[in-house]
């Protein structure tokens, strides 16, 4: 199989690169920059911004399979810079696998697209997209997903959406290594009542659903044009799993507080702080961090694993005793 993976350098992107290498695929990356641990592989490079469509379609020659996982995450900046990435970027992506003749798509979307400020529990892919968005992130995640699925043609181009939730493993640099900051800094603080769960999925789990996907969706329609959430069988309290970790790294659980509703009331008061003082990086409390850190969003994986097979290939202790290294190190520095 050829195979390109947008994105191939970043954290779940590298993960899907190493595990389509492990199948036998002849494995291509598109990518903005220069990653060492790509340098390290047998695949080819090609440069270029997801935001220029020749440069995308040129990326999608002689491919028969296309993960799309590049896009810029994140709680804060201009709605501009996000609907350019992941959605424009993401209609480039379309575009081009119809105009090289590729056979599959697997879109890397998020499960925030279909937040809508309510606890989701045991939630399945009937969920809605929301009126409303409290932050630019899953509202342009959510017009490039629905790109991606109304381009679904059986007989062509078979598309398929993977919601991964809250990611995390070996070589994140993101998510934890700021979760780490933040609690060495003492500036991590429980939001809300601290018994609201969530699903999580380690980023071998995540990657294996991607390469899980497009191997069903080879020889059978039922996935195609379809969006699944994809993460762990159970979901977990959020402060325990957070006080589990920085305790693997040698730190303290969480000791300081704050109510969901002065959280969403600080957020919204620092948001327009930052929007009219043009105050320099991100808030460090938005509505939409104390809605996701205060409620409950755990996602049914029933048709993941009905559908096409979805099988997590590491489990939640073997996870967390191959991340303790890392959580040591980031705690120490």
């Amino acid at each position: 199989m050829r195979t390109l993976v947008t994105g191939g350098g970043g954290f779940l992107g590298l993960h899907i690169v190493e595990q389509l290498l492990d199948a036998g695929d002849d494995v291509r990356v598109f990518c903005r920059g220069t990653y060492a641990a790509l340098q390290q592989l047998p695949v080819e490079v090609v440069q270029g911004d997801i935001r220029d469509a020749a440069a995308v379609g040129r990326a999608c020659q002689n491919i028969d399979a296309v993960f799309h996982v590049a896009a810029v995450p994140g709680i804060w900046g201009s709605w501009d810079t996000f609907y350019s990435i992941n959605t424009v970027g993401t209609q480039h992506v379309v575009a081009g696998c119809r105009a090289q003749g590729v056979q599959r798509l697997i879109y890397t979307s998020s499960p925030s697209v279909v937040f809508d400020g309510t606890d989701h529990i045991d939630a399945d892919a009937s969920l809605p997209y929301p009126k409303h968005w409290l932050c630019h992130y899953p509202h342009s995640k959510a017009l490039g997903e629905q790109a991606v699925l109304q381009a679904n043609d059986d007989a062509g181009l078979r598309t398929v959406s993977l919601r991964p939730h809250l990611i995390w493993g070996c070589r994140d640099n993101h998510l934890i290594p700021r979760l780490i900051s933040r609690a060495k800094s003492g500036r991590l603080r429980r939001v809300g009542t601290g018994d609201n769960v969530v699903s999580v999925v380690h980023v071998e789990n995540a990657a294996a659903a991607h390469v899980q996907v497009e191997r069903a969706l080879r020889n059978d329609v039922t996935a195609a044009g379809q969006a699944y959430f994809v993460n762990e069988r159970e979901a977990v309290n959020l402060w325990s799993w957070i006080d589990q970790l920085l305790q693997r790294g040698g730190l303290p659980p969480v000791q300081k507080s704050i109510s969901f509703r002065s959280a969403y009331r600080l957020g919204s008061v620092m948001e327009t702080a930052w929007k009219w003082l043009r105050l320099p990086g991100e808030p460090p409390m938005t509505r939409f961090v104390a809605s996701q850190l205060a409620g409950s969003h755990s996602y049914s994986i029933a048709a993941a694993e009905r559908d096409f097979g979805f099988t997590p290939v590491i489990s939640m202790a073997e996870g967390l005793a191959k991340l303790e290294p890392e959580l040591r190190a980031w705690a120490a520095k």
